[in-house]
């Protein structure tokens, strides 16, 4: 995504061979053998609409490994063994026409992928007097759905289903979404995700237990030093800061407020976080460092917002306020193509009826409603240091808050709630900003929120994409809170 008259100056700095493969999509289409005798056109017709369904999931930017077409139980096996074997994000069960459990039952058990089973008869509806029962089996995908639910939640294998027929576009936003979710899912499950630093002094819910991201999320959490940016900073050249100030202005407008000195520290930090993202291989990051009088990791943690900025346009999330579950929030936004902005409340309009939020510190340049500025402030509330920092209101229309938290027995669980941002004044103080419209009283939404067991951040993600987070939700096994 890309804001009105700005442009990223560089495509994501680093591929990770986790996060930027697409979702891999086992398929699977099949139908009982006995028929094919007995209606010789049967199976012809649908081979030709298991093609077209691999055709259409392919639309979605997905890899698709075909296992092609079953017709009994040991072809399922084989079937089953080639699907394992791929290591698979999501395996899509497509119902033909009636088939037996026992087909299905090896592929959903010996792959550890997520089931999607998938009826889509070839229209919407029969033409009742000129079918015959060749005709009308090609229709007949519905009939073993029953079958293959009971035999799931009796063998303990969850699944979901969509129904409908080959061109229902209602359907396929359904599986789309599935296969979305399915994308997520193994980003999280092979992300490298970098914290950096300590702790805010005294946010416990900030605080967060690496091991319940493993559990919970997957992926790998890089502990890091200020140390490990400053050593790269160090490294830097006058000719590495020259092209990243160019960067900079093709992005951001400038403030008469930023000093010259300051933006060209955060340029020289800016390129030395693009090679500590690359050399440490990271799919987001979370920071904070406290700092004292000045001292070279002061200066660090003070000059990160231009560059955490850009790297967050890029597709890898940086936030501060070591807030890591904050950081993967935006991932998911950002891989569900919503960006997804470092946020928290910052003021209630009674008149209008809108909540104020936003964060000092980083911001998604990408999702800016208009060019983004950076501004020069010669103090950051409540944290040290000093410098220039990212200032805009998100784009206009529907937004999503997405925020992850985390229930008294440990577990995560996903927090979600639906707005639109809507024009009017804002603070000029260097802060994201944006004026989230709820349809309700500021305040009583204020207390269904914070009583949700969010934390006090969370990501502002353009479009509505709850139906998607609920599926990937399920995918995942996490609780999906929403607030309307």
């Amino acid at each position: 995504m890309t804001s009105t008259g700005s442009s990223l100056p560089h495509p994501r700095p680093h591929r990770t061979p986790g996060t930027s493969r697409k979702p891999r999509i086992g398929l699977v289409a099949g139908g009982l053998g006995a028929y094919w005798p007995q209606f010789p056109k049967l199976l012809p017709q649908l081979r030709r609409s298991a093609a077209r369904v691999a055709e259409r999931m392919a639309g979605f930017d997905a890899e698709i490994v075909d296992a092609g077409f079953i017709s009994d139980a040991p072809e399922g096996a084989r079937a089953a063994e080639r699907l394992k074997a791929a290591d698979c994000d999501l395996i899509v069960g497509f119902l033909t026409t009636y088939m037996t459990a026992t087909m299905l039952l090896p592929i959903a058990q010996r792959s550890a992928a997520p089931v999607l089973l998938v009826n889509l008869q070839p229209t919407e509806s029969m033409d009742h007097a000129a079918f015959d029962t060749g005709d009308w089996l090609a229709y007949c995908g519905a009939c073993p759905l029953p079958e293959m639910a009971n035999t799931f939640e009796r063998c303990g294998i969850p699944f979901r289903s969509v129904s409908g027929y080959l061109e229902d576009e209602r359907a396929w936003t359904r599986i789309g979404r599935w296969i979305r979710a399915a994308g997520v899912r193994s980003v999280l499950a092979h992300g490298r995700h970098g914290l950096m630093g300590h702790l805010y002094p005294g946010m416990y819910d900030v605080s967060t237990d690496l091991t319940v991201v493993a559990a919970d999320l997957g992926g790998h959490v890089e502990v890091l030093e200020f140390d490990d940016l400053r050593v790269r900073v160090d490294q830097v050249t006058d000719q590495d800061v020259a092209r990243r100030l160019t960067e900079t202005r093709e992005v951001f407008d400038l403030a008469d407020s930023v000093v010259a000195e300051d933006l060209r520290w955060a340029a020289r930090v800016s390129v030395g976080l693009d090679r500590l993202t690359a050399d440490f291989d990271l799919d987001s990051l979370a920071y904070y460092h406290r700092g004292l009088e000045g001292e070279t990791h002061e200066r660090l943690g003070a000059g990160m917002i231009l560059g955490a900025s850009l790297l967050t346009a890029r597709g890898v999330p940086a936030c501060g306020e070591y807030e890591l579950r904050t950081s993967l929030a935006m991932l998911i936004a950002d891989r569900l193509g919503a960006g997804g902005s470092f946020t928290e409340l910052q003021a209630l309009d009674f008149r209008e009826n809108v909540v104020e939020m936003g964060h000092d510190g980083p911001g998604h340049p990408a999702v800016s409603e208009r060019r983004p500025l950076l501004r020069g402030l010669g103090v950051y509330h409540g944290k040290r240091g000093w410098g220039v920092s990212v200032e805009f209101d998100v784009r206009h229309g529907p937004v999503t808050l997405l925020g992850i938290g985390q229930r008294r027995d440990g577990r995560f669980r996903l927090v979600a709630s639906q707005g639109r941002v809507v024009p009017g004044p804002l603070l000029a103080i260097g802060n994201t900003t944006s004026r989230v419209d709820f349809g309700r009283n500021p305040g009583e939404w204020t207390d269904e929120w914070s009583g949700s067991g969010v934390a006090h951040h969370w990501a502002l993600a353009t479009g509505h994409i709850i139906p998607d987070l609920r599926a990937l939700a399920d995918l995942m096994e996490l609780e999906l809170v929403t607030v309307d």
